[in-house]
């Protein structure tokens, strides 16, 4: 099984500017995540950004850099943009690694590829996790996603879904008898981390935004829409949080990771 993996890295954040040059244990984290992706299998591992601070760092310790406009709403998008430029195969297999997940295990990048690979009539897959912490249902950076028995995606929500009745209250507190045990094996935290074929990307690419994706700011919700099936796999290995902030950024470099 061949697949390529693109990370879209852009310097802008409101944030945290410059995130993909931070370091973290005397890398930059673009380096990081692209160490992960070599460790996956990939044929081939593509730095998809607009900034030359970035595509210089990344030249320097010898990995690919493709060059992209700076319009792009998404990182699919982008990635729709490099296809293009790279002139790469309808059929090949891309993985889309978020460039603020440095520590992401190399084998849910592996499952993600695979469980393409293995359903050739689904043209995007992605992962989840149980929530452990019940805080978390609630909190609107924790992106919620449901799916059928078929491992196909129903929804993508920053809402706690589905609402369990008698174990919340009202106010959107969890009771005192919720069972976090029980809970966690409903209500799974989505992974950023998306794998499509490259004729898709393009596709969506020419797909019109919906509405739910503006009301909930999830992109993937635009293949939802217009009737596409999106994989969800349960992650095989439990995915470490991302860096959003600084303060993520000093408590990896305090870890021992």
């Amino acid at each position: 099984m061949d697949f390529i993996v693109v990370i879209p890295a852009r310097y802008g954040s409101t944030r945290f500017p410059g995130k993909p040059l931070a370091i973290i244990h005397g890398k930059p984290m673009i380096q990081h995540v692209v160490e992960r992706s070599v460790e996956a299998g990939a044929t081939r591992v593509i730095v998809a950004t607009d900034d030359e601070r970035i595509a210089k760092v990344v030249g320097s310790f010898g990995a690919e850099v493709c060059m992209t406009s700076n319009t792009h709403e998404s990182g699919t998008t982008r990635i729709a943009e490099v296809i293009t430029i790279n002139d790469i195969d309808d059929d090949t297999i891309v993985i889309n690694v978020q460039g603020d997940e440095p520590f992401i295990p190399s084998g849910n990048i592996q499952q993600v590829a695979q469980n393409l690979h293995d359903n050739q009539d689904i043209p995007m897959a992605t992962l989840a996790y149980p929530i452990e912490d019940v805080n978390d249902i609630f909190n609107s950076n924790v992106v919620k996603v449901l799916s059928d028995k078929r491992k196909r995606a129903m929804y993508f929500s920053r809402a706690p879904i589905p609402f369990d009745r008698d174990a919340f209250a009202g106010s959107g507190v969890v009771a005192q008898n919720a069972d976090i045990a029980e809970l966690a094996s409903v209500y799974l935290r989505h992974i950023g981390i998306y794998g499509y074929r490259a004729g898709f990307i393009n596709q969506y690419a020419s797909l019109a935004p919906s509405q739910l994706e503006k009301t909930e700011s999830l992109e993937q919700l635009r293949v939802l829409w217009h009737g596409y099936d999106i994989h969800v796999d349960v992650a095989n290995h439990a995915p470490p949080h991302g860096v959003d902030t600084p303060e993520d950024l000093e408590r990896l470099n305090r870890s021992d990771i």
